[in-house]
């Protein structure tokens, strides 16, 4: 058997997006969304410090999508990478190193090494031993934050962080001008680079081994090595998303580490839809959204109503809202080539 009929004979899920050929251009539609985030900067001045925050959330969704909807590794622990970016950071401001992107570059490293140590017993095992595995890594080092409050700060979280101005010359001021375009030039930045690993040999041998992993190793790919690899990735980049909170808030809460934040990351991967890449900031920016203005109006069961919007979204749209999305343009497209045939 050929690769190009082992290949086409790996069975798609039909909760994912099928597997297409890479492609680098941008489409218009890509434009205008990169340039959303200069037009909310002059709309809503005041809600700086919260759209920094959705991309930060955005960021660290896109992380999860790389390691679940592309090489389908499922995690409930994944902010266990995003609160060693965090405290990474943190712990360098306070003890005198307040340089923003070198902060942010050893929080990543910090964060992919850990995923590299813990990749090896991720990758061994199947669905519920990876949830098991993941959410087990995530608890003990939540416990040893919270025992080590002397580093940490504990439940009390970590205070003084001072950043120093980035690049010399942007103060971070209270109005979250310095961190909004810090974050969105992180988010870009990684965005492009995980987009273009998606669209590489390796993104489309990372489907090939979430739909057919058996199969795989018939055309010469070493799964293992292929999956430590995005493990280790998506580490490094939820790394890069804590360190960033850390930055931007000047502050480290113990939570930053705990199953509440890998839940919600689940959450938004949900309703943005995943293996798609934008459906992870798509998904954060409607969870921080919602979650503000329901939380504005009833703050104690705010939760109730994002969970009833979560199950409309699934019962209506499978694949998240993109996949909706597609759905209806399918639809009009259908609808299209009918009335042209009777045309």
């Amino acid at each position: 058997m050929t690769k190009s009929t082992l290949l086409s004979s790996l069975s798609i899920s039909d909760k994912l997006p099928a597997p297409r050929v890479p492609n680098a251009s941008w489409t218009k539609y890509e434009i205008i969304f990169w340039l959303l985030p200069f037009v909310a900067f002059f709309l809503f001045k005041g809600y700086l410090v919260l759209a920094s925050q959705i991309m930060i959330l955005g960021l660290f969704a896109l992380s999860l999508d790389l390691i679940l909807g592309y090489a389908g590794i499922v995690s409930l622990g994944h902010a266990a990478f995003f609160g060693l970016g965090a405290y990474t950071a943190g712990l360098l401001s306070v003890h005198g190193w307040g340089e923003p992107i070198s902060g942010m570059l050893l929080g990543a490293i910090v964060a992919a090494i850990f995923g590299f140590l813990t990749s090896f017993l991720v990758v061994r095992g199947h669905d519920l031993t990876r949830l098991m595995v993941t959410l087990g890594i995530c608890l003990m080092l939540y416990e040893v934050a919270n025992k080590a409050a002397f580093i940490t700060g504990g439940v009390d979280g970590l205070w003084g962080i001072q950043m120093w101005k980035l690049l010399g010359i942007f103060e971070f001021d209270l109005q979250g001008q310095t961190g909004f375009f810090y974050s969105f030039a992180v988010l870009f930045i990684v965005f492009v680079l995980v987009r273009r690993i998606a669209r590489s040999t390796f993104g489309l041998s990372l489907i090939g081994i979430r739909e057919g992993g058996k199969r795989m190793p018939a055309i010469g790919a070493n799964i293992n090595r292929r999956l430590i690899a995005v493990y280790t990735l998506g580490a490094g980049i939820a790394g890069i998303a804590g360190a960033l909170l850390a930055q931007t808030t000047q502050f480290v809460g113990l939570d930053s580490l705990g199953f509440i934040r890998s839940a919600d990351l689940l959450i938004i991967l949900v309703l943005g839809g995943t293996g798609r890449l934008y459906g992870a900031l798509i998904g954060a920016l409607v969870f921080m959204i919602a979650q503000d203005q329901i939380a504005n109006v009833n703050p104690v069961y705010w939760q109730f109503w994002i969970g009833l919007f979560l199950v409309i979204i699934v019962m209506v749209g499978r694949g998240g809202i993109l996949g909706a999305v597609d759905a209806w343009r399918e639809r009009r497209r259908a609808r299209a080539t009918n009335a042209g045939g009777r045309a």
